[in-house]
Order: structure tokens, then sequence, then C-alpha cells
């Protein structure tokens, strides 16, 4: 078949860019802008190959081969196809496990079934050189392209050159079409919205109220706190740990059976793009507030189909976006509009139900990967914020004036 097809080992292709314009090899020095990488990929491959293009295969690690948010994007671009290996960390760092064996697997199937005449190989790694040789073997002209090294030598191997029909070098200049290093301050198009929540949440200062709580909690655990023994055998006071109550210690706190520890009129931080907020979290929430409608409950199996197709399809994985989802879901699904109202008015706090359901969903994007199975905390403050945002939304248009 007069057609070309292009296997990208992702790992070397960006590791390779990282090194060359960052100075290291890690892809998170690095911002890729991959609408713009792919379609790049498409006009070189068809302008070197002469034939028009079949599909792009991508090929990446990803921790439990879970897609991450970058690999949503790719995998419902036209004419790329997606494969994931498996990620794992060693010794401190992450290595791809899989990926040289799919491609391997891909590249000779491709090349026995007839699928085109001419593949585009983006990869270093010798381990290829037999497929190379096995997809020559079956008529298929095999381009390789390497990326500018960044310190002159070689960064493939030698005798994948030398099998290779036709050799290519991605230079700087083509690779910054689509690449930028991150601490030179290029900002890969489309640049990201600003985000004024997540920042004021992160850099609000302590409000004096929780400062003082902790301060009291402190003296008080203090006057209890276990001794310890010295060097010269006299008793030490082991100071108590500082800190004002968690969500975690309120719930320890009002378990059956359990004898409170803390003053009834603790207070509980909560963080919002105000600032910080205290809540007494002396009782539990309300019962207006615990059987407030989850997502799972408004939605019908037909809507859940569509769920899924919409999340498959349009929705990147950013955090942000995905609190917005799902919070314009839940709005939408909402008969009973008073329940809206009173999630205004607990504003930052979200119900600990809808709360643990909206991380749940965002863990479907891959957003616990390298986190041992923990959100980020400042992916959990971009969650919570692209909720809070849809929210608002929702309700300042419900407010407005006619006519507005």
């Amino acid at each position: 078949m007069d057609r070309c097809i292009v296997l990208v080992d992702a790992g070397y292709l960006l590791g390779a860019a990282a090194s060359l314009l960052a100075g290291e090899p890690s892809r998170s020095r690095i911002t890729v802008d991959h609408a713009a990488l792919i379609q790049g990929l498409r006009d070189r491959a068809e302008s070197d190959t002469e034939r028009p293009l079949l599909r792009i295969y991508w090929f990446d690690g990803a921790p439990d081969r879970v897609p991450q948010p970058e690999h949503r994007r790719l995998r419902v671009m036209p004419r790329v196809t997606v494969r994931l290996g498996a990620l794992t960390r060693s010794d401190g760092r992450w290595a791809q496990k899989g990926v040289d064996a799919a491609m391997h697997a891909e590249l000779t199937e491709l090349a026995r079934n007839r699928a085109c005449s001419d593949i585009v190989l983006v990869t270093g790694d010798g381990d290829l050189l037999p497929g190379m040789m096995a997809a020559k073997e079956h008529g298929v002209a095999v381009h390789l392209w390497a990326v500018q090294a960044a310190d002159g030598d070689y960064n493939q191997s030698e005798d994948l050159v030398a099998e290779a029909d036709e050799r290519r070098v991605l230079d700087r200049t083509w690779i910054t079409k689509a690449v930028r290093a991150k601490d030179l301050g290029g900002i890969c198009a489309p640049p990201p919205a600003p985000r004024p929540e997540i920042a004021a949440i992160l850099s609000a200062p302590l409000p004096e109220s929780a400062l003082a709580a902790a301060a009291e909690r402190s003296a008080d655990e203090g006057e209890h706190a276990p001794a310890a023994a010295s060097e010269n055998g006299t008793q030490e006071r082991v100071p108590a740990p500082k800190g004002v109550p968690t969500p975690k210690d309120l719930a320890a706190l009002r378990a059956p059976g359990v004898q409170p520890q803390q003053p009834a009129n603790a207070t509980l931080r909560w963080s919002s793009d105000k600032g910080w907020v205290d809540r007494p979290g002396g009782s539990a929430e309300p019962p207006e507030v615990a059987s407030m409608p989850t997502l799972a409950q408004l939605t019908t199996a037909e809507q859940r189909w569509a769920d899924r197709e919409e999340d498959i399809t349009t929705v990147g994985g950013d955090p942000y976006e995905v609190g917005q989802v799902f919070a314009r879901r839940w709005m939408e699904r909402l008969g009973d509009q008073s329940h809206l109202q009173k999630l205004s008015g607990m504003y930052p706090r979200i119900p600990h139900r809808i709360d643990g359901e909206l991380l749940r969903y965002a863990a479907r994007f891959g957003l616990l990967a390298h986190k041992d199975d923990q959100i980020d905390e400042h992916d959990r403050y971009a969650i919570r914020a692209g909720f809070w945002r849809e929210i608002d939304v929702r309700t300042a248009a419900e407010h407005a004036p006619a006519g507005e």
C-alpha cells in the first residue's frame, strides 16, 4: 500500500527534546503542544516519504497503564493511536516497561500485513533492530528519525542508524515549534488559562484565629505530653505536635465511644480563593446537607453512557476542567434547586459525599498516578476550584436581573 505510518517512542522523543532544550532528559522540564507536535510529525512524514499518512502510533509508559491527561488528548486526535506500556519506579527513577516490545510487535505486524510502503521510526533504542530488519525483508522502506543530540554525540543506536533506509534529524528549529523549556519562560500554545482561584488558595496566609487555636492546642497537649529520659537521667518533656484540627481529627472525635480531647469550639480551617475560612468543627453535617443527592443518584443509565462518551472524547483531564464538568452535570440534573442554594452557602466546603465522589471521578483521568494513590494537593485545589467556579457561574446567572 502506498502510504506511510509513523511509530513514535514518546520517551525517546520527549526525553531527547528535554535534554536539548532544558539540559536534562526530564519531561517535567518541558511543555508540549501535542496538537502542533502531531501535525508536525504528519507533515514531515508525508514530505519525506512522499506518501499520504495512514496513522501515527504513539508509544508511551503510564503507571498501571492508566492513560494520563496527555494520552487522553492524543488518543482522540485524528489518525493517532496510543499504545501504553507500564511505568515503574526503581531507585527513585521512572522507567518504561514493555514499550519497546510493543513497538517491535507493531512494526513487524504492519510490515507482514503490507499495511504500508514506508514506516517512520522515531526512536533510538537498538532493541528495535530485529524488527527493522524484518520490516525491510517484507519490502517496507524504513525511515529513522533522530532528535538533535544535546552534546553532539549519537543519541541513537549506531546499528539502528546503519540499518535504516533513510535517516533524518529533527533539529532544534523543528522541535521548538511544539516544545518549550519551562525554565526559559517559553509557553507553548495554547497558553493555559489563568487560575487566580488556585493561586489565591495556595498563597493565602493563616488567619489569626487559626494560629491562636494551634497555639492553644499545642499548650494543652504540652501539659500532658509524655516525658523522655535525657542523657543525665532526668525527665524531659517531649513537645507535642503543633497544628489545627484536621477533618480526620474531627471525624475521630465524633466516633462512637471516643471521648473528646479537643474543646467543643475547635476551629477547622477551610482554604478557598477568598483566603482561609474558619468553620466550627464540633458537629457533624446537618441532615439537609448530609442528604444532598450525589451525581450518581441523579444520573440515569442513558446519561451515564453519554457521560462516558464525553469523558473519552472531549474531557482532557485537566484538574480544573474535571471539577467544572462534574459540577455542570450535577447542577443540570438537580431537580430541587434549593440544594444548590444550600451548597452555595457552604462555600468553600463541599459535602463529604459529593466531595468524595468528585475526587473518585477525577481519579479516572489518571490524576492518582505518580502520587502513591493520592491526588496531589495542588490538583485537589484545582479540582475543587473548578467545581466552585461552575457553581458560581450558575448561581450568578440565576440572580442576575432580567435583561442582563
